[in-house]
């Protein structure tokens, strides 16, 4: 399995998508923990919009990753770009408790 990480960046047209879909985005990333590790919205400082989005992936291939986006009710391309990569970690022995 390789670990990717995918990015994504959003329009601001896309707070109107995840008021809509919340639910039921959280309940396609429970349903998909095993492929999609961490995953978490992003924003420029605490308190401010989102603009875009992080997950940290583990997928036999890139078509798996793609795929995964493609089925997530957030997916709304005309709102939201993504961006696919690789992902190696440093210091394989350490965990984190969040």
């Amino acid at each position: 399995m390789t670990r990717w990480v995918v990015i994504f960046d959003d329009k601001p047209e896309m707070l109107d998508v995840r008021r809509k879909f919340g639910t039921q985005h959280l309940d396609y990333l429970r349903a998909n923990s095993t492929k999609i590790l961490i995953g978490g919205g992003l924003r420029n400082a605490p308190g401010e919009p989102f603009v875009g989005g992080l997950w940290v992936v583990e997928a036999d291939g890139r078509d798996e990753v793609v795929k995964l986006v493609e089925n997530d009710p957030y997916y709304h391309p005309e709102f939201r770009r993504f961006k696919i990569l690789t992902w190696g970690k440093a210091l394989e022995d350490r965990t984190t408790t969040l």
